[in-house]
């Protein structure tokens, strides 16, 4: 680059942190002022009203001077919003204000605008001249979709065609130029070089000044109700995902707001290593759970669900257990659309013959038994849906609490309770039967006036007994006491029961196919029947259980929906079951879902295809309102880490690798365990001399993990953390986990603590082995103290 092209350059960027510096000058006094005159109006609220209620013009005045207030306060505050945020921006773009330029000719128009493209906008001082475009806006989209030539962008009122003349990428840095490249394509292979060779961080970085093209399509697309993105390990989908999340919340900030979008992530560490790329943009992070903290949520008071990691341990470690053989067929079947529907036609099949309820007692006696609820529900036509009438079933039972209640206070037990009753229950009685009296003697006085005036006067039946009323009093609120749980758990309708309906279905295999209709089972149901009733009654559920029993819930009871919501990300995707996507439709039928994944990484028992246009994922919303995006190039690894484990996974053999070079994975075998443990500590050590803070030693299993961390910590001054299944964050540095933690995280070297073939075994972990190994983005190191497992063997031998 010319001497004097960079001069111009770098004096352009000198003027426009000028006068974002000098507009932060500007903001930061208002900004203080604002939120000062807001906290003083909220001191001295009520001492700018007198309130008075006299007459009804005095209300009224009240009234709307306190509205005054509470409009001139909200003001303030939003006002001093709108400037805090300003302000924030401005600190976020001004050590480094812009990384892009394009110039665009409009198509008629004859001149050329130059268009520096930032993490957010900026305005001159005329407030319509944009010094800086923010990246999300349309004009935008020319950096990243378009070489130099014919070129365009879609805005609110239609297509802008044009030609695109030059594009430029910069590297800035507290204002000063790093580097400038000249583009032909979307991002220079130079740029991305440098921010590719940065280390791993403890948390997910931006990714917007080095969108690709494929990247950006997932971002803005607003047409699908589906959009699938099955991308290669590394491909950016995560990334993608997130700035697309800052767009939408951009695109259409008047009518959608961050907690009506929800990400459905692997585990809270995922959570954790993506929170901060939203506020890094200026914006507020949206929902983000995971599909076990919803199941945890909704059975929290009745079943304890299994943890899917401890489901996942299982499939792992327990093939020579009794039983190991069915639960794998129950896993695969209770996750299939053929058991949704089995349990659909069962829920009719319960509407008709009956449903099983569990008795409303008290004290130990039945006060509304099972039979006289079914008698009750049968009365209401059938034709209606069995959730109506089940409503109409809670009314009853409320109403006969009602009269039951009533009929309480007369009982024996009541006057027992009562003559046990504290004092300070008897000085609130006395209270409150004063205040009666009191009014009681009111109404007297004026009664006594009428009669003086020749008006009638109430008979003896209004003398107040004071013992009778509160002996009164005191039954009421006893009985009322006890009566209140049971109102409340007719409204949680706790009187359906639900596990004893689902277990049902467990009973032998003739029952299962009466009440289903189901045309075939697994070969080993009658083991699978066991296993399940066995969970059902320690009060716990399979992880393959926990989604159909929800479920099945609501088809008796009614679906709780969520018509809030308006996005659904699921990071991961192939690692929910079809079972799980429906049921998630259903949760929220007025969102559009954005499903991401790699089917080369499903490691879980319950899977789904993404990227098949016959799946029942695809089937969810239809053909014409899914669109589905593969991303095949893989920026994370290098290009010989890459050709390594495309070798590993069938499914990962058209990723293309970035051109970014680096050492050959290296295959260590060795004599026993004590030397492969000197040699991991020897290889950290020497990792981290390079230069490499982030490293990960991965294995198989729960159990590898903490083996690995003991021979790790017992060296001084290594200090490693071991990540298990509870755990929230990441944090930097030395950290040991099974594979299933590290989905979705990278770093920069990754060792794998045994990829034997006594671990991993030939005929079905290899995607737990493709899975590992594509977490390193520059070194990767394998360990084996016996034979290696079959894939790796066959590049050993080249």
């Amino acid at each position: 680059m010319e001497n004097k092209e960079w001069q111009r350059e770098q004096e352009r960027l000198d003027r426009v942190r000028e006068k974002m510096k000098a507009r932060m000058a500007e903001l930061e006094p208002q900004v203080a002022g604002l939120q000062d005159q807001a906290s003083e109006m909220k001191k001295r609220f009520w001492d700018e009203v007198t309130v008075n209620t006299n007459t009804d013009e005095e209300y009224i005045e009240t009234f709307y001077t306190i509205r005054q207030q509470a409009v001139l306060l909200s003001e303030r505050e939003r006002t001093h919003q709108v400037l805090t945020r300003e302000w924030q921006g401005l600190n976020r773009l001004y050590p480094s204000p812009y990384f892009g330029r394009v110039d665009f000719a409009e198509e008629g128009q004859g001149n050329i605008e130059s268009v520096y493209v930032g993490v957010s906008a900026f305005v001159d001082d005329d407030g319509l001249t944009f010094l800086v475009y923010d990246w999300r806006s349309p004009i935008a989209g020319l950096y990243y979709d378009y070489p130099p030539g014919p070129a365009g962008y879609d805005t609110p009122v239609g297509r802008i065609d044009g030609e695109l003349t030059h594009k430029r990428q910069y590297q800035i840095r507290e204002g000063e130029l790093v580097s400038l490249f000249d583009a032909g394509v979307t991002i220079g292979d130079e740029l991305l070089q440098r921010m590719l060779a940065k280390g791993a961080d403890a948390q997910m970085r931006s990714i917007v000044a080095t969108i690709q093209r494929e990247q950006n399509a997932i971002i803005r697309d607003e047409q699908s109700r589906l959009l699938v993105v099955q991308g290669a390990a590394g491909s950016g989908k995560t990334s993608a995902a997130l700035q697309r999340v800052a767009y939408l919340l951009y695109r259409h900030r008047e009518t959608l707001r961050a907690d009506q979008i929800v990400l459905f992530s692997p585990n809270p560490i995922f959570n954790s290593y993506v929170s901060t790329v939203l506020p890094e943009l200026g914006e507020d992070n949206m929902q983000q759970t995971t599909w076990q903290e919803y199941l945890d949520y909704w059975l929290r008071d009745t079943l304890v669900p299994e943890h899917p990691f401890d489901q996942m341990e299982y499939g792992l470690t327990a093939h020579a257990e009794p039983g190991y053989a069915a639960r794998q067929q129950g896993m695969a079947f209770k996750s299939s659309e053929a058991y949704m529907h089995d349990l659909q036609r069962y829920a009719a099949w319960l509407g008709a013959e009956g449903l099983a309820f569990v008795p409303i007692a008290l004290h130990g006696r039945e006060l509304i038994t099972a039979e006289q609820m079914q008698t009750q529900l049968d009365r209401y036509d059938t034709g209606m849906r069995l959730s109506y009438r089940l409503d109409h079933l809670r009314q009853w039972l409320l109403e006969e609490l009602t009269r039951l209640e009533r009929r309480a206070r007369g009982s024996s037990w009541v006057r027992k309770e009562m003559d046990a009753l504290d004092p300070e229950v008897y000085a609130e009685a006395f209270g409150e039967l004063h205040k009666d009296k009191e009014a009681f003697d009111l109404a007297e006085r004026y009664a006594a006036v009428r009669e003086q005036q020749g008006g009638p006067r109430r008979g003896d039946e209004a003398d107040f007994d004071f013992a009778e009323r509160e002996e009164a009093w005191l039954s009421r609120r006893i009985a009322k006491e006890h009566f209140k749980p049971l109102r409340k758990a007719v409204r949680e309708l706790a009187f359906v029961d639900v596990p004893a309906m689902y277990a049902r279905l467990f009973e032998d295999e003739a029952g299962y196919i009466r009440r289903t209709g189901a045309a075939a089972l697994p070969q080993l149901w009658a083991e699978v029947c066991r296993q399940t009733a066995a969970q059902l009654a320690r009060k716990a559920l399979f992880y393959e259980d926990a989604t159909p029993y929800l479920y099945f819930k609501e088809l008796i009871e009614g679906v709780r929906t969520n018509s809030e919501v308006r996005h659904v990300f699921v990071d991961e995707g192939q690692d929910y079951s079809p079972f799980q996507y429906a049921y998630m439709h259903k949760l929220f039928p007025r969102a559009r879902m954005t499903v991401l994944g790699d089917f080369g990484q499903a490691i879980f028992t319950q899977t789904t295809r993404l990227d098949a246009t016959d799946s029942p994922l695809a089937r969810l919303f239809g053909a014409e309102d899914t669109r589905v995006i593969r991303l095949e190039r893989s920026y994370r690894s290098t290009r010989e880490i890459v050709a390594f484990t495309k070798a590993l996974q069938p499914e990962a053999a058209g990723v293309v690798p970035f051109d970014r070079s680096g050492p050959q994975p290296q295959l260590i075998r060795l004599a026993d365990a004590s030397a492969r443990a000197a040699r991991i500590l020897a290889d950290i050590a020497a990792l981290q001399r390079e230069g490499h803070p982030s490293i990960a030693v991965i294995t198989k299993t729960a159990a590898e993990s903490r083996e690995a961390y003991e021979v790790l910590r017992s060296q001084d001054g290594l200090r490693p953390r071991l990540i298990a299944k509870d755990s929230s964050e990441l944090g930097e540095g030395l950290v040991v986990l099974p594979v299933y933690l590290a989905k979705g995280i990278e770093f920069d070297a990754v060792l794998i603590y045994d990829a034997s073939a006594d671990t991993f075994r030939p005929a079905d972990d290899p995607k737990l082995l493709y899975t590992a190994c594509t977490r390193a983005m520059h070194r990767l190191l394998l360990y084996a103290t016996g034979e290696w497992t079959p894939a790796v063997a066959a590049m050993a031998q080249t």
